[in-house]
């Protein structure tokens, strides 16, 4: 007997399932409908995670447990996808009546999902094959979109990890650059090294292409967000962050350095803490701390001339300092409260070492 509403369940399980999938591995772009699998698969499995997480003071322990969630979440998501295709499938078989010949199987809709999962799998055991035409369709339909399914996810996992590689090589290279962890102020100490306004702006242009990366990478895959650095004391929105604290220091409070390429990194290394803040739904805490009140502002401009810089008027640059802080401090703070990564300091830490120094004796 024909059970219509198990074949149109089915049927649109499969279906959303399908676009699902390929929203997700194949169409490189930012996906804006908010119904979708992955979305609330996201949602669904790192909440109870960082509520757990958050129970714990952050430590190094927290850190590892956080750091498994990003890849474990990549394979499950895969599994939850076959599964569903597979219970999809299962009940477009029953809703035709589950005609289907057994060896030694009592039938029913348990056996539909044997046959739909050794189906999926191409597995080819052969001990459940249907007896109708639909069947016969549907076993081949399913056979099909199991193999086009797991082809596309040996390809996606390589895709995946080579994006966090060069997210997290150039993440990397800000240690000896910022110190660990980056600061805008530890950045710009280094910068003046160099006693050449070509080091700044030639650095600030190599961080406009890597925000420019982490943009179109981490829209195409969200789940890259989760994945966290080798070093607790690094992240990628740590070095957002710093980039953007950078800028917006030589935008406002720098006299004689070009302002035409920190206005550049600045506008997209703030699309990138926009966007992405949006897209994971990272809300900014009502309750954020001032990452830098006014006695820390004025500590800021005296450290800054003792460095040998040049500064603006103090009342005109610390209003711009200000406005330009409100366009990207509430989404690295929500993004921060997400993803329970920690924001930098404007000011280096004065009791750590850089992690190149420190590799040898902690790892």
């Amino acid at each position: 007997m024909t059970n219509w509403l198990a074949i149109g369940g089915g049927a649109l399980l499969t279906l959303i399932v399908l676009r699902d999938t390929f929203e997700t591995i194949v169409l490189p772009r930012r996906v804006t409908q908010r119904v979708r699998l992955t979305r609330i698969f996201y949602h669904v499995t790192w909440s109870p995670g960082a509520a757990l997480a958050r129970r714990w003071r952050p430590s190094t322990r927290r850190e590892h447990f956080l750091a498994l969630y990003g890849p474990l979440s990549v394979l499950a998501l895969l599994a939850a996808w076959a599964s569903l295709l597979i219970c999809g499938f299962a009940l477009l078989h029953w809703g035709f009546g589950s005609r289907v010949h057994t060896a030694g199987h009592a039938g029913g809709f348990w056996t539909d999902v044997y046959l739909s999962g050794t189906t999926f799998f191409t597995l080819g055991i052969g001990d459940v094959t249907p007896t109708t035409s639909a069947g016969r369709v549907l076993t081949v339909l399913e056979a099909g979109a199991g193999f086009g399914v797991l082809a596309l996810v040996i390809g996606y996992m390589p895709i995946l990890y080579q994006a966090f590689s060069q997210r997290e090589q150039r993440v990397s290279t800000l240690d000896a650059w910022a110190g660990s962890p980056p600061s805008a102020l530890g950045l710009l100490r280094r910068l003046e090294q160099d006693e050449s306004e070509v080091a700044i702006v030639s650095f600030l242009k190599d961080w406009e292409d890597w925000s420019a990366f982490v943009l179109e990478s981490h829209l195409s895959y969200p789940v890259l967000a989760y994945f966290r650095s080798q070093h607790e004391n690094q992240s990628w929105l740590m070095a957002l962050t710093a980039i953007l604290d950078l800028s917006a220091i030589t935008l406002s409070q720098l006299a004689g350095t070009p302002r035409w390429q920190a206005r550049l990194t600045f506008a997209m290394a703030r699309h990138v803490a926009l966007d992405l803040g949006r897209l994971l739904d990272a809300a900014a805490p009502s309750d954020a701390a001032d990452r830098l009140p006014p006695a820390d502002l004025a500590r800021l401009r005296a450290e800054l001339s003792a460095a040998g810089y040049q500064l603006h008027p103090s009342a005109e640059a610390d209003e711009q300092l200000t406005r330009l802080r409100a366009l990207y401090e509430p989404y690295v703070h929500g993004l921060a409260g997400r993803l329970l990564l920690p924001l930098p300091d404007w000011f280096p830490a004065g009791d750590t070492r850089d992690n190149w120094l420190t590799a040898g004796s902690n790892g």
